[in-house]
């Protein structure tokens, strides 16, 4: 069967009316997380899935990506006309940007599919969702990226009244329920992501080379703005999901040495290198929601008869008996005058 590209892949919509006529479902939920579900008042309807394999340009390992920008590359590292080297970070416009770009669009397509699968069973939302990214087999400039989760909707909800668009969380099930519970309620999963490339420069080399315990401060200032760079692109993404606030699931950081680019432009013998950071933040964008409170419980007491004729019979009786309390009879012989007065008596 033929596939424009949009909507479910065949082989999806076929599960997914599979899944519908067999009346069963299924998901990784632990029984802990399936408990924690249904005390919040959902349940699960479905295991759900979206996965897309992107061929990422450019020969070897994206080199064209990986530009330092650094003027002074290829010149010797006693040439200090240029000062130190810079990060050339993909969110202030670096040529990684490109890269970071593919990449997001391919979780977005992988994320999209499992929410249009999540809406074919009648689902509110996808909890316990985890992404995946993995070279595809054979060839490595193609990358796998997959998203999986369980698909839950709100118990006894109008089937005709559906949310507008599926929520998904990396949040498990206990997570998912005190998140409810505490009047928050997930948005969208979100990944920011940042790849950052800087020169080793004269000073970055004369370090690696001291004798004496020095920070390495070029690789300081690359591992610092790539992470900074990727909390910057998930809180910009969680603002424009109209989130209050993201809760972090991961984050991860690698960093490797390639051959500089700019180096070998100017000198194919060039040994100068860079090193790359590449950070990645996965999280959940919240919201909070005021719950409906249940206005409090009220006991009305109510008295029966006449309230002098009651004060009056508890007086007799505490002058009628010996071992009464002496202290209560001018009490209320008090209470009796002060009802008189109040009524005109």
């Amino acid at each position: 069967m033929s596939w424009n590209g949009q909507g479910l892949p065949p082989a999806a919509a076929e599960r997914m009316a599979a899944v519908r006529r067999s009346g069963t479902w299924t998901s990784a939920l632990s029984t802990g997380e399936f408990a924690a579900i249904r005390s919040a008042g959902f349940e699960p309807v479905g295991q759900v899935m979206g996965s897309a394999v992107f061929h990422v340009g450019r020969s070897g390992r994206y080199w064209g990506y990986h530009d330092c920008r650094f003027g002074g590359a290829g010149y010797g590292y006693g040439y200090g006309g240029t000062g130190d080297a810079r990060v050339a970070v993909s969110g202030a416009g670096a040529p990684s940007a490109a890269l970071v770009a593919v990449f997001d669009q391919a979780r977005s397509t992988a994320l999209g599919r499992m929410t249009a699968e999540c809406r074919a069973l009648g689902g509110d939302g996808v909890v316990a969702a985890a992404l995946t990214m993995a070279p595809f087999t054979a060839q490595p400039n193609c990358l796998e990226f997959q998203v999986i989760g369980t698909a839950v909707r709100a118990q006894g909800a109008d089937p005709a009244v559906r949310p507008p668009q599926p929520f998904t969380s990396h949040l498990d099930g206990q997570g998912f329920a005190k998140l409810l519970a505490a009047g928050w309620v997930p948005v969208e999963l979100l990944v920011g992501m940042s790849v950052g490339v800087r020169h080793d420069d004269y000073r970055t080399r004369s370090q690696t080379y001291s004798w004496r315990n020095v920070e390495m401060s070029g690789w300081s200032d690359l591992v610092h703005e790539v992470r900074s760079d990727a909390r910057s692109q998930l809180r910009a993404q969680g603002a424009r999901r109209g989130g209050d606030g993201v809760v972090l699931a991961d984050s991860t950081l690698r960093v490797w040495e390639e051959s500089c680019l700019r180096a070998r432009r100017r000198n194919s013998d060039s040994e100068q290198v860079d090193h790359i950071a590449e950070s990645t933040m996965v999280g959940t964008t919240i919201a909070r929601f005021a719950p409906r409170r249940q206005p409090p419980a009220t006991l009305s007491v109510m008295p029966l008869g006449d309230r002098g004729d009651r004060l009056r019979g508890r007086l007799a009786a505490a002058a009628a008996s010996p071992y009464g309390d002496r202290g209560r009879y001018p009490r209320l012989v008090e209470e009796i005058s002060e009802l008189n007065r109040g009524t005109g008596i």
